[in-house]
Order: C-alpha cells, then structure tokens, then sequence
C-alpha cells in the first residue's frame, strides 16, 4: 500500500509542473493588458511601465516564468494586482465558502443518486426507471448558470421561500472560527445562525449537485444492472440466500467500486467548478474571485488560485484511489 500511494504522488509532481507551464503560457496568451485593465482606460504609458515593473512584467517570458517556479517553491504566490492582498491570505479566506458549497452540492448528489439509482435498476423498465433516466438526462444538459437563475427566481423571489443571495443574513451576529457558516453555527451553539447559514446553501448546493447527481444514478443503475447479471449474484440465489442478504453483500458491495470512483471525481469537479454558481448567488469563494480576476487579468491571482484546485484535485483524487485499492486490492497492481 505504501508503495502505491508512493506512485501516486510521484505522478503529482510532473502534473503540476505541466500544469503550471501551461498556466503561465495560457494567461500570456490572453489579449489585453493586466497594467491597463488595473488602471483603466485613462491609464498613462509611465503609469503602465510603473505597474509593469513592480510585477515583473517587462522582463523576458521565460525569466517570469523561473521566477514564478522559485516563488512557487519558497510558498509564496505573490499579490493580487488588484486588491493587493496576498493570494495565499486570498485563496484561504474564501476556500471555506467554496468547500461548504461542493460538500452540500455532492452530499445532496450521493444520497439522492446512489437510492434513485439502485431502485431505477431494480425496476427496470418501470415508471421509476424512466423518470430517473430522463430526469438524468435534463440535469447533465441543462446548464448551471440557467439552473440556478432559475432556482432562485422560483424559489427565492416568486415564493420567497429562500434567500436570494449571500452565506448568511448580515444582520446576524455570528462567530465563524472555521469559515464552514453552518459548522461555525454548530460548534458555537449559535443555532439560528446555523439554520440560516444552511437555508441560503440550499438553492447554490441543487444547482452546483444537479450534474454529479445526473451522473451518480446514471454510473449506480449501470453498475447494479452489470453486477445483478454476474454468475456469483446468480450463485447466491441457487444457494438459497434471502434477497435482502444478496442486495447488500453482493449486489451493492460490488456495486459501488464504479460510483465511489465517480463520487471522487465529481468531488474534485465540484471544487475546481463553483465558479458560476458562486458567482449567481453571490458567495464569496474562490470561483467569484477567480471571475473577478479573469476579468481583470488578476495573473498572480488566477496562477494561484488554479494551482491551489490542481492541487485539492489531485489529493481527493489520490484518496479516491487509495480507497479504491482498499476495497479492491487488484486496483493496486493495475
């Protein structure tokens, strides 16, 4: 096991270099100015020569890049071109808000999808199954920015029954040690500041989850009809085994090896693409910023931020496949 959690991160380091050329590449790349989009369109040539040599900007591309590289390792990312802060401060000062929603978003996928989809399976060709089909379809089609427009005119204006905006109601007093708005409520007792942390999640977490959840009734009914049919499954029945033992130990023991791969990558997907979500309601995380930052042509700001999600990407990703080689230890000689 040690070995294979080994090459795992051995494969991380070559990625993330890659990752970071291309990065660096792609935002060069980019038309515009990131001196004249901070200091707007009345911007003189010595102010923009200013601006270009505070951040390095008027030297050779591949000396930006080794400098980048030698930040990179010593930790630190540099300031936002625009706010001035650090993008280490930055990144962390809205991760929670962004961890909160992903978590929301995939809970809300796996505990609907892994049932809808285990029942769709059992009754093939019923009612359940088409609806869970075609409704499975309407998620992975549908757009989020659409979905969660229109979310949030049905459901906050036209019915009021949810807010329309923010993490938490601003006239709330509330303590937040962990940045997590409904887990801050929890630990400090503060339970109204808990119960409205969480109303305003529930709109942002059924837009950003309608994908994963498309996806998690789509890959569990696949699985549960592929292990239903398998010869062991049709030996337990010979045996005389109850139904119910059948389902748990055989059908969804074997069964969720595929979803909790699929769970795992949506986990990733979640975090790296909050951006609209984020921005539709509002909620100050990392996909907010990294708009207002393209935007502005933020390069510090868009290179960390990018690097940071690579880099959660790769570690749930690393725990989905160590989990994987737990459950199944064939996966650890593939």
């Amino acid at each position: 096991m040690i070995a294979f959690v080994a090459r795992r991160l051995a494969l991380v380091v070559p990625v993330l270099f890659g990752l970071s050329l291309l990065l660096f590449v792609w935002l060069r790349l980019l038309p515009g100015d990131p001196a004249r989009a901070l200091l707007g369109e009345r911007a003189t040539q010595e102010g923009i020569d200013r601006v270009n040599h505070l951040y390095g900007f008027d030297r050779p591309l591949p000396e930006q890049f080794l400098l980048f590289l030698g930040r990179l390792a010593r930790g630190d990312l540099g300031s936002s071109i625009r706010t001035g802060q650090s993008v280490v401060g930055s990144f962390f000062e809205r991760f929670p808000a962004t961890v909160e929603l992903a978590v929301a978003g995939l809970g809300l996928a796996i505990v609907v999808g892994v049932p809808l989809g285990y029942f769709a399976a059992r009754r093939k060709g019923g009612p359940l199954d088409h609806l869970s089909v075609g409704a499975s379809l309407l998620g992975v089609v549908v757009p989020v920015f659409f979905l969660a427009y229109l979310l949030k005119y049905v459901f906050a204006i036209r019915l009021g029954w949810l807010p329309t905006a923010g993490r938490q109601d601003v006239r709330l007093d509330a303590t937040h040690p962990t940045g997590l708005y409904v887990l801050d409520g929890v630990l400090t007792g503060e339970w109204d500041a808990a119960w409205d942390a969480l109303l305003h999640l529930i709109l942002p977490a059924m837009a950003l989850g309608a994908i994963p959840l498309a996806i998690i009734v789509r890959i569990t009914r696949a699985s549960v009809l592929e292990v239903m049919n398998e010869d062991f499954v049709r030996t337990a029945r010979a045996k005389g085994l109850t139904r119910a033992v059948i389902r748990r130990r055989h059908v969804m023991r074997n069964a969720l090896l595929p979803v909790s791969t699929t769970i795992g990558l949506q986990a990733g997907a979640l975090l790296a693409g909050a951006v609209l979500t984020e921005t539709v309601f509002a909620l100050n995380g990392v996909g907010e910023f990294l708009f207002t930052a393209v935007n502005h042509l933020d390069y510090p700001v868009l290179q960390g931020f990018v690097l940071f999600i690579a880099v959660i990407y790769a570690v749930v990703n690393l725990l989905v496949d160590v989990s994987y080689a737990v459950i199944d230890p064939r996966a650890r000689q593939r």
